[in-house]
Parts: structure tokens; C-alpha cells; sequence
């Protein structure tokens, strides 16, 4: 019961700062004031867009109706199966673009060949785009993960069907995307940040090197100020994305190997049962992370924040006087 009211507050808090906060996102990005280059911009666009995309599938039509309605849609298979899949959906875009960021990133400091053909704002449209529809075409066969509980010819409730766990067809198809979401992203995530990091500590002692000792080791270097900054985003985001995922992946793997919804209950192992609850929680809580981490490393974000915050207000004086 306690989990259960945790739950009916903490979905409808999530909603109500994400939608709006993502929103603000997307609109201050749009502006292109951020000093981001348009490559960037369009990879932090698609990263908010999906976001938002979450909250509405996932907290809000997978948690909250249920949790509040007393009369649920979930009774109809086809919303069941529909909702089911734009979840998935918007979970693997959310997840896969911030691999793409990462691999942007890691091309733009490591690739300086590569760069000027790699990272440019039609590269970002066309993986944006490949991500989006491979996503979609992929997460087609949950639309078909459920059957319908009958009481005298009543539709009551959706549940998996039994086949999903003894059909090697659901299984394979299963491991497939445990693997791609969140695993693979997981690894290439650390892969590429670990090249990254080499790199740049490389290029730092390669620079002070040449920049010399006594006074003009304690002059700024605009170019190393600028790589700061672009990898305190991306470790920022990279590690966000690890860290609240954990949880949630950890937990994935241990229920289908042991089946844990079922064999928990039976011997009453409250432990991962919790933790099935939590896991969810903290995954869509990096749906709002994000914005903060804009927000605390990049000071133009905050500043053309601050101006889209404010605009209103002057419009309203302005008409005033």
C-alpha cells in the first residue's frame, strides 16, 4: 500500500514539472541562442522531444490512468498492445539518441578527419531519423504481448500472455531487446567517453607542452576552456543516463531469468519486488534530468533561459503602459 501512494504522488509530480520543463526545453533550443552549434542543438532537440514523449506514454497513459481510473482503458487489448509499443518506442529513442550524442561528441573531439564530414546539422537529421524509424519498426511486436482476462464475456483486465515466457520466439525477442536497451547503449556509452577521456588528457599535455611553462601556464586556453565545456555536458548527460538506468536494467535481467513477479510473491521476497518499482521510477526520472544538466553547465542555456522566463512579463508591462 505504501508503494502504491508513493506512486499516485510521484507520477503526477513527474508529469507536471516534465511536460512543462521539456517544453521550455524544446522552445529555448528552437531559439538557437544557446551558443550550441546546430549540430548539437538538433541532438538535444530530439533528446527533449523524446523525453516528452515518454511522459506522455509511459508516466501518463501506462501509470497514471491506471493507478487513478476506476474504470481503465486497459480492458481493450488494442489500447493495451498500441500503448505498450509507444512506450517501448519513446523509451529506445530517449536512450539511443543519447548514444548518438555520444558518438557525435567522441567523432568531433577524437575524429578531426571525420569531423567536418561527420558533424554537421544533415548527418544529425538523417540518424535522428534512422534512430526514430528503426525504434518504431522494432517495438512492433509488443502490440501483441497481451490477452484479455473475461469475466462472463467482460473484458476486466490485460495480461501477458504465458507464451511470452516459454515461447522461443518471445524470448529471443526479448533477449534482443534487453540487449539493445539498456545494455549495448551502457557499453558503447563508456566505450566512447573512455577514448574520449584519453584523448583529451592527451591533447592537454600535447598543448601545455607546447604553450610552454612559468606565466604562460597560468593563461586561459580558449580551446581547452571550449572542450571542458562540451565534455562536462556530455559526461554529464552520459552519466545521468547510466546511473538512473541501473537500477531498472539490473532488475529487468533478474526477472526474466528467474520470473521474480511470480516466484517474489510466493515466497513473499518483498526485496526485488520493491526494486520493480523503484527501478521504473528512476528511469523516467532521467526524462527531466537533462534540463538540469543544461541548465548547471551551459551559463548561455541559462541566460536565453532566463530571457524566455521573463519575455512574458514584458509583453505584459509593455502592453501596460
Amino acid at each position: 500500500m505504501e508503494l502504491t501512494k508513493i506512486r499516485k504522488i510521484f507520477y503526477p509530480v513527474l508529469a507536471a514539472v516534465s511536460i512543462p520543463v521539456n517544453l521550455l526545453v524544446i522552445l529555448v533550443l528552437l531559439r538557437g541562442k544557446c551558443g550550441l552549434s546546430r549540430c548539437i542543438t538538433c541532438y538535444l532537440l530530439a533528446m527533449a522531444s523524446a523525453d516528452l514523449t515518454v511522459i506522455l506514454t509511459d508516466v501518463i497513459l501506462k501509470q497514471i490512468i491506471p493507478l487513478y481510473s476506476t474504470d481503465p482503458f486497459t480492458n481493450n487489448i488494442t489500447l493495451c498492445g498500441l500503448i505498450d509499443s509507444l512506450t517501448h518506442a519513446a523509451t529506445d529513442l530517449a536512450v539511443w539518441f543519447t548514444v548518438a550524442f555520444t558518438f557525435d561528441r567522441f567523432v568531433a573531439i577524437c575524429c578531426q578527419k571525420l569531423k567536418a564530414k561527420y558533424c554537421t546539422w544533415k548527418t544529425a537529421v538523417v540518424i535522428i531519423g534512422t534512430v526514430t524509424g528503426l525504434s518504431c519498426l522494432k517495438n512492433i511486436p509488443w502490440y501483441y504481448r497481451y490477452d484479455a482476462v473475461y469475466f462472463f464475456f467482460i473484458p476486466l483486465f490485460c495480461m501477458v500472455k504465458l507464451s511470452y515466457y516459454s515461447s522461443p520466439q518471445w524470448k529471443a525477442f526479448d533477449l534482443l531487446h534487453r540487449i539493445t536497451t539498456p545494455l549495448l547503449p551502457f557499453v558503447l556509452i563508456a566505450f566512447f567517453n573512455a577514448l574520449t577521456v584519453r584523448n583529451i588528457l592527451l591533447a592537454s599535455k600535447a598543448r601545455r607542452r607546447l604553450r610552454g611553462q612559468g606565466d604562460k601556464e597560468n593563461q586561459k586556453d580558449p580551446e581547452m576552456e571550449n572542450r571542458r565545456k562540451s565534455i562536462l555536458l556530455l559526461f554529464s548527460i552520459s552519466a545521468s543516463f547510466i546511473l538512473l538506468w541501473m537500477t531498472q536494467a539490473v532488475y529487468t535481467i533478474h526477472e526474466r531469468i528467474t520470473l521474480n513477479h511470480i516466484i517474489d510473491r510466493l515466497l513473499k521476497n518483498r526485496l526485488p519486488f520493491v526494486i520493480g518499482y523503484i527501478g521504473p521510477m528512476l528511469q523516467l526520472l532521467s526524462s527531466c534530468s537533462n534540463t538540469c544538466i543544461y541548465v548547471v553547465t551551459q551559463s548561455k542555456f541559462r541566460e536565453d533561459l532566463k530571457n524566455v522566463l521573463t519575455c512574458p512579463f514584458v509583453l505584459v508591462l509593455l502592453l501596460v503602459k
